[in-house]
């Protein structure tokens, strides 16, 4: 179990001020942090090889490729727009 010496002494490195009852709140938090810690050493990981991820997935993004969406798609934009002109597509101010 961690002291309320010791939670004193890590809000004071964080620079961090806190009540003695949020302190004793963290104390209690902290020791039940550790407790699990100290319950995960006793786990036998003997011939279980390190590993960075749960699952072992190599390279399963695509490919960046383009698709064309034909040649006059900003034509038909600048058409479908309600209010243009000439090839600018009109809107209302924003300031």
């Amino acid at each position: 179990m961690i002291g309320l010496k010791q939670v004193k002494h890590i809000a004071e490195l964080a620079r961090i001020n806190f009540s003695d009852k949020e302190l004793e709140g963290f104390q209690k938090d902290l020791s039940a942090i550790l407790e699990y810690i100290d319950k995960l050493k006793e786990v036998d990981v003997d011939g279980v090889a390190p590993t960075s991820h749960s699952v072992n997935l190599k390279n399963i993004t695509r490919l960046d490729e383009t698709k064309s969406s034909g040649d006059d798609l900003a034509d038909r934009l600048i058409e479908a727009a309600p209010r243009k002109k000439g090839r600018f597509v009109k809107v209302k101010p924003i300031f």
